[in-house]
């Protein structure tokens, strides 16, 4: 753990001008005589830091230093670049400016390695990500209306906790004071999203409780199988996984997954391409959707 707060404390530094010991204490949830220790430790280490008091005044890293190279071998501080150039990709605050002083550092220019766009096709949700960053970050209670997934409105106040990345889409678990309870919300399903000026304490992260598609109990797992045109493979592993190809020229897929509005959504995107094997009332369900859809177009 001590680890870990050295060198965040120097990244800390190397991306700041200054910070003050109240300021690391708080953020490490340490006191300042073990933030004290710890610039004992760093400059023990041959980093040189130095304090100033007064206002303006902090914990601040020698202006003329150079990090000595020789602690680094050349793939350490490539793998320390590249790490630094996936935070900047992932718009972490201050990593540019790190990467930066870094790259001068090991005077290496860091190789264009990875991009990150977590927007989806048609739908920007950079403003969503700002506003909920800030919330996160300076712990304020944020207002918004949700719709779950019977499309059933609700208004909720919540504790912001963190956005979580889980099967290709974004979610936030936060504390639902409606609820009074840990909740998932997916940010595709959140409306008119505001910050108010309510603060909150920092709670011990609550357990979540419910199934993650809100209010709704969770779904058995199906046994489905299809036969699906071989012209469809990537799709196949796209949104099933993968596949069997047969000596017909088909793939049979077979998995196991909840039966709700998303897999027959899928099954339909197919078109002629797919034929639902199994089981036979998922086959008479697409029949029955099939048949309302070709009605409004008689």
């Amino acid at each position: 753990m001590q680890t870990t707060r050295l060198f965040e404390i120097l990244y800390i530094l190397l991306s700041k001008e200054h910070v003050t010991a109240k300021e690391l204490a708080e953020r490490f949830e340490v006191s300042t005589r073990t933030i004290y220790r710890d610039v004992d430790t760093i400059s023990m280490a041959g980093i040189p830091l130095y304090t100033e008091k007064g206002k303006g005044g902090g914990i601040r890293i020698m202006p003329d230093f150079i990090m000595n190279k020789s602690l680094l071998n050349d793939t350490e501080q490539e793998e320390i670049l590249s790490s630094l150039q996936g935070l900047a990709q992932m718009k972490i605050a201050d990593s540019d400016a790190t990467l930066e002083k870094l790259s001068a550092t090991f005077n290496k220019t860091a190789t264009d390695w990875l991009q990150v766009d977590f927007s989806e096709w048609g739908y920007d949700n950079t403003e969503m990500f700002v506003t909920l960053k800030s919330a996160i970050l300076k712990r304020q209670v944020i207002e918004f209306g949700y719709l779950n997934p019977m499309g059933e409105a609700s208004f909720r106040q919540v504790e912001p906790i963190k956005l979580w990345f889980k099967a290709r889409s974004w979610y936030l678990k936060a504390f639902c004071l409606l609820r009074g309870d840990a909740r998932t919300f997916k940010l595709t399903r959140i409306r008119n999203l505001t910050i108010t000026n309510q603060t909150f304490l920092k709670r011990d992260e609550p357990i979540q409780t419910e199934p993650m598609n809100n209010e709704l109990p969770p779904l058995p797992l199906v046994n489905f199988e299809f036969r699906i045109a071989a012209s469809c493979g990537y799709r196949i592993v796209d949104d099933f996984g993968g596949g069997v190809l047969q000596d017909d020229g088909y793939y049979l897929v077979k998995l196991k997954y909840p039966e709700d509005d998303w897999i027959y959504r899928v099954i339909l995107a197919y078109g002629e391409d797919i034929e639902v094997l199994a089981p036979l009332h998922a086959r008479e369900k697409v029949h029955q959707k099939i048949q309302r859809i070709n009605e409004k177009y008689l």
